[in-house]
């Protein structure tokens, strides 16, 4: 897997492991979804995200809603 580049990379590398929670209409980020060579490329995708978010360039419903969780 490359590199991830910027923010909407990695949002949309992320968006292949979100699935259904057994909650009822409730998703999350699921790491075991990946491969396991891979899954260092989506932890630091999860890190890109959650610096905007700690940054304050992004708020975290915002970054939900751009994962499709909310």
């Amino acid at each position: 897997m490359t590199s991830i580049l910027n923010f909407d990379e990695a949002v949309e590398l992320l968006k292949k492991i979100v699935k259904f929670s057994e909650v009822k209409n409730q998703k999350h980020i699921d790491l075991s979804l990946c491969l396991a060579e891979d899954r260092a490329q989506f932890q630091k995708a999860l890190m890109i995200v959650n610096l905007e978010v700690e940054k304050g360039s992004l708020k975290r419903e915002e970054l939900l809603t751009k994962l499709g969780i909310e």
